[in-house]
């Protein structure tokens, strides 16, 4: 007695095998990969532009803070100034509660500048001002000013 196998296939039907389902998902996956590397460093770009934006503001609210003091007190209230990372704080001593501000950090110093033409006077009539603003210990934004009496 001899057996016969039949085998039955659906007239019309088609489909993929395996192998080539998975061709094709490897293929879509080298694609996006291409498409989408582009974004990702663009946000990378676009983080390091914000937080150099921040930092600029940050030392020109200081220097401004620094200019408005009276000239005879800066000095003293402005020379070793420093904000420890995450403790900056706006102009009425309350600290910046947003995590914008977590990682930043500020510092100031002052010294009078004296010119040729003041040699023999006791009092500079100026002051060169530097402020230093970081983020995550990596300066971001430094600005210098010449405060005059």
């Amino acid at each position: 007695m001899t057996t016969k196998i039949y085998r039955y296939r659906r007239a019309g039907s088609s489909g993929f095998t395996l192998a080539e389902a998975l061709m094709a998902v490897v293929t879509l996956s080298i694609a996006a990969a291409g498409v989408l590397l582009p974004f990702s460093s663009g946000a990378v770009v676009r983080a390091e532009g914000t937080r150099s934006t921040l930092g600029a503001a940050l030392a020109s609210d200081l220097m401004e803070e620094i200019v408005c003091t009276p000239f005879e007190q800066i000095v003293d209230s402005y020379d070793g100034y420093s904000e420890p990372q995450g403790q900056i704080t706006d102009t009425t001593g309350a600290v910046f509660s947003g995590s914008n501000y977590a990682n930043f950090s500020r510092e100031a110093s002052c010294q009078y500048v004296y010119v040729a033409q003041e040699t023999g006077t006791t009092q500079a009539a100026f002051i060169l001002t530097t402020v230093r603003v970081n983020y995550s210990g990596r300066p971001i934004a430094i600005i210098n000013r010449l405060i005059a009496k």
